[in-house]
């Protein structure tokens, strides 16, 4: 009954009727909880409906049922790309390169996430609200509707807090195993499952508000509850838990005076300073800095790239990364239309990138 159910939806996708396929494969899962495939498909009905955080979950249980299904990997590649998560996407994209190696499709996107990556990487964004001071004091959850999947209702409460570096997220389950818990860290993306024999499972994923460091997040379950560690890629202070679209993103927090700074003592003596001379004198610096080599450079560089307009700034990203770093092009009009070949200075030989 659910393989009939499968190929009735895999003739909905043929037919672009995504909203048919999606439920034919939902009630396929119901027959079958454990067939990747059916996960991995219904992934893709999700990417054709723009349900990408949900797709991601799918992609991710199917990986979780057969890691070596190559397909798993490119339709989380995929979605964490329409989610703006490069780095992640490449991650998962790799892995399906290795699984599927004749698949040009892995190598074709692996190249777009290295553009986005590099993108991200030279883009000198200005902050645009005033420092928000942080509180430990914890904060509810639910200022963005409609973002996160969850049951229709949750059997858990939840609240978080936040230091500096990281948000601690506590997920409130009483006499939960740690076999019965899953948690995935994405770049901005959290999925917690909670499945209990005998129970309806439990499904957490915000997208959150900011990006985090899979690698250094972690979680531990305890007897009462499950402790979140999020570990954050900047500095700044997370006004809510979630994304919501339209929110100021905050100027990254003075972490100096968390730890940093020097112990002070008793004085009469006043040492009030002028801090927009300091700040003037600072900048005078950095402009008459002389570098030398990479150093001048990658100054250059960036000095150009801060001034330039979006099609300079295109253009120079464009050039740099297919150029492998030889070539570097203000002219959009030049090298938007062709791809852009790298000349290896005299002596050296030029070698192509492996994906």
């Amino acid at each position: 009954m659910a393989s009939e159910l499968a190929e009735k939806a895999k003739e909905a996708i043929i037919d672009d009727d995504f909203e048919l396929a999606l439920d034919l494969y939902s009630k396929a899962i119901e027959l079958d909880p454990t067939n990747a495939d059916y996960f991995a498909d219904r992934a893709q009905a999700n990417i054709k409906l723009n349900n990408f955080t949900e797709a991601v979950a799918d992609a991710n249980k199917a990986i979780e049922l057969a890691s070596s299904i190559a397909k798993a990997y490119l339709r989380k590649g995929t979605a964490c790309m329409k989610l703006e998560e490069y780095h992640t996407a490449k991650r998962a994209l790799e892995i399906g390169a290795s699984l599927a190696p004749d698949d040009s499709r892995f190598t074709k996107l692996i190249k777009e996430c290295d553009l986005h990556i590099a993108e991200e990487f030279y883009d000198q964004r200005k902050s645009l609200a005033p420092n928000v001071p942080l509180s430990a004091t914890p904060a509810s959850v639910g200022s963005c509707k409609n973002e996160t999947i969850s049951s229709e209702k949750p059997k858990y409460r939840h609240e978080y807090y936040q230091k500096p570096e990281e948000v601690v997220l506590t997920i409130f389950a009483k006499g939960i195993t740690a076999e019965n818990v899953t948690v995935d860290f994405g770049e901005q993306i959290l999925s917690v499952t909670i499945n209990v024999p005998g129970e309806d499972t439990y499904h957490f994923q915000p997208q959150l508000f900011g990006k985090i460091l899979p690698d250094r997040s972690k979680y531990q379950v305890l007897s009462t509850k499950i402790e979140i560690h999020l570990a954050k890629a900047e500095v700044i202070n997370w006004t809510s838990l979630e994304y919501c679209k339209g929110i100021i993103v905050p100027q990254k927090i003075n972490v100096s005076s968390v730890g940093s700074r020097r112990p002070s003592y008793p004085s009469s003596k006043s040492r009030a300073k002028d801090w927009d001379k300091l700040e003037a004198q600072v900048k005078s610096e950095e402009r008459d800095e002389k570098l030398d080599g990479d150093a001048a450079l990658n100054k250059l560089f960036r000095d150009i790239y801060q001034n330039a307009d979006d099609n300079m700034r295109r253009a120079m990203t464009k050039s740099f990364v297919e150029s492998s770093g030889t070539v570097l092009s203000t002219d959009w009009k030049e090298v938007g239309s062709k791809k852009v070949e790298g000349s290896a200075p005299e002596g050296m030989v030029m070698n192509k990138w492996e994906y």
